[in-house]
């Protein structure tokens, strides 16, 4: 037989003589939770332990770091960087776009040709694609424009045309819209059905059903994985550095490779990639509230009542 504790068995007693009104005179007490204690000591010591740390060791060198933060080869690297960034990651959400079109089209040639390429880019590691796309002149030493299979117009060579920039932003947005492209198909597959047959029942066509009713309500469900894909191509961007472009991991090789201050360069550069995700955070915030008004989710109903 279970043993029932004293302020239980009260509770009890008072049920069955209908003495519910009375209940109000208990006092409630939340349920001891010492695991909880524990680790928030064991937290707060390791916090306390890391910034010991960080203030302490002058190996961080934080003066090197003020002095560094806001130099211009440093904001060179850090405008490089952003520029990589917003064009490669335009074009890779028009990629991804068309990409995922072709991959639910009922054609089998553009289904099966859009697999490939998620499957190829997807498959293997962004920094083999760049120094790819950095020595395809090594493949066609020239490129050409003109006939398939015919004569050719035009023709540059290719080292000329393919810089080291231009060999990253073909890098950097061909491996992007491979993703993008599956992000994109999730958020159209996630729009009732209904939606599209009610489209065409007033006549619609197809790409106009794709602009105006199934993109947009895709938008909620393609615009988180967005945003993190955003972050994550502004970070991919320091792999820009084996093509030698200054951007900022680059810029900051650079002056410690001068000064022999390795340690504070790389705080510089960490600290401007912390600075520029925050940012692209925030902005991804307010995107989701825009797109998601009207639905009521799990985490608006924890923001209301977080207790």
């Amino acid at each position: 037989m279970r043993v029932l504790s004293k302020r239980t068995r009260r509770v009890a007693e008072m049920l069955e003589k209908g003495a519910a009104a009375d209940l109000s005179t208990l006092k409630a007490r939340p349920v001891p939770r010492p695991s909880r204690w524990i680790a928030t000591v064991v937290v707060a010591v390791l916090i306390a332990m890391l910034f010991h740390g960080l203030v302490t060791n002058s190996a961080f060198g934080w003066g090197t770091v003020g002095q560094y933060f806001f130099s211009p080869l440093i904001l060179s690297g850090v405008r490089l960087t952003v520029i990589l960034t917003v064009v490669s990651m335009a074009a890779g959400i028009a990629i991804g776009i068309l990409v995922a079109v072709m991959r639910m089209s009922r054609n089998p040639l553009m289904a099966n040709a859009s697999r490939l390429y998620i499957w190829f880019f997807r498959g293997t590691p962004l920094l083999v694609q760049l120094i790819f796309w950095y020595n395809i002149g090594a493949l066609y030493p020239k490129l050409s424009v003109g006939i398939p299979f015919g004569p050719s117009f035009v023709s540059v060579s290719a080292n000329h045309v393919l810089t080291a920039l231009v060999a990253a932003l073909i890098g950097l947005s061909l491996n992007e819209g491979a993703y993008m492209a599956e992000i994109v198909r999730a958020g159209i597959l996630s729009v009732d059905a209904g939606q599209t047959e009610a489209a065409r029942a007033t006549g619609m066509h197809h790409r106009l059903i794709m602009r105006r009713i199934v993109l947009p309500q895709a938008m909620r469900v393609v615009i988180p994985p967005t945003g993190n894909q955003v972050i994550t191509m502004l970070k991919s961007t320091s792999l820009c550095s084996v093509l030698a472009i200054a951007e900022l991991l680059y810029t900051a090789e650079i002056i410690y490779s001068r000064n022999f201050e390795t340690i504070p360069l790389l705080i510089v550069a960490s600290l401007w990639y912390l600075l520029m995700t925050t940012v692209l955070t925030i902005g991804q915030m307010y995107l989701e509230r825009h797109f998601g008004r009207g639905q009521t989710t799990m985490l608006s109903l924890m923001e209301r009542n977080p207790w």
